[in-house]
């Protein structure tokens, strides 16, 4: 009998979306701990399109020698599971595999990796939904977490790219932590916003008690912030450097399979919105990246094997 095998997208010498390539790669069985997943859904997210494009091989932060996996996120069901796990197989799960220097990805049609990465999926909440969840809700949540509870009477908050996923998620989760929050977007986008109980603006002045920026403007967000603020940032290897005595903090997102079994459920309620632009099969993978790459669009594209 031959060896097992399934398709997965990678890349070789990363150059844009023409460089993604569909491989047959071995089947593995899970190890202790461990749970093989049939993906149903991976999200196609702007750090997908950066990989493929090279510029974290450009950082030194990937080195494989062979090829560098794709994808972050993901839903699908369990098909195996190894000793010590007490997902049954069938069980419909969601996860995220953080890092960037592997050889493995989400854009495939299964996926080993740890049980307790993964959170169940609940009932009345679509797999490809469930897709676009994982890591642009941990990011929002970890964001919201590096906030911590607003002070009094310092509690206006500002999220730059509030429409987007990361910003749509903090609309939502800062407020629990006594947040008035407010987003900054386009005026095509003030419906959405405010549906999400925030107030709306398309440009901003300084004097904000934080900012959450999840647009990753950087310096520009920086300075939105009064003295003494807060900010708060998406890319833990780039940050503006600390001023004026403004707190500054990056996420760096982690895994977290209990905090992503609560996010699943508030989007299964419709408290989160997920939002699917479109989904593609695995083989047009470039396709996604080249469309997610014009910008301007609001939801994910979503990879179905």
């Amino acid at each position: 009998m031959g060896t097992r095998t399934f398709r997965t997208a990678v890349v070789r010498t990363p150059d844009g979306p023409g460089a993604i390539e569909i491989v047959d790669v071995p089947l593995r069985e899970p190890g202790p701990g461990e749970v093989r997943v049939r993906i149903a859904g991976a999200g196609v997210n702007p750090v997908d399109l950066a990989v493929a494009g090279g510029y974290f091989h450009s950082l030194g932060l990937i080195r494989q020698p062979h090829h560098t996996g794709l994808g972050w996120d993901f839903a699908g069901t369990v098909e195996a599971a190894g000793p010590g796990v007490d997902l049954a197989v069938g069980t419909p799960v969601a996860g995220v595999l953080i890092g960037f220097d592997r050889d493995f990805g989400t854009y495939a049609e299964q996926l080993v990796l740890p049980a307790a990465d993964l959170a169940v999926v609940p009932d009345g909440l679509d797999l490809v939904a469930a897709a676009t969840v994982p890591l642009n809700g941990l990011a929002a949540a970890q964001v919201v977490d590096l906030l911590g509870d607003a002070p009094a009477g310092a509690d206006r908050l500002l999220v730059t790219g509030a429409a987007g996923a990361v910003g749509a998620y903090l609309l939502s989760l800062a407020p629990e932590r006594g947040w008035r929050v407010t987003g900054l977007a386009r005026a095509a986008d003030e419906d959405f916003v405010r549906s999400l109980g925030a107030g709306f603006t398309t440009a901003a002045e300084p004097g904000w008690d934080a900012v959450a920026d999840a647009a990753n403007l950087q310096e520009q967000a920086f300075a939105l912030v009064r003295d003494g603020g807060a900010y708060v940032g998406v890319r833990p290897n780039a940050r503006p450097a600390a001023d004026r005595g403004v707190t500054v903090a990056a996420v760096d997102t982690h895994a977290d399979g209990r905090r992503l079994a609560d996010l699943l459920t508030r989007a299964a309620t419709g408290e989160l919105p997920t939002r699917v632009h479109a989904v593609l099969p695995l083989d047009r993978a470039a396709d996604a990246h080249r469309a997610a790459a014009k910008g301007g669009v609001r939801g994910r594209y979503v990879l179905r094997p």
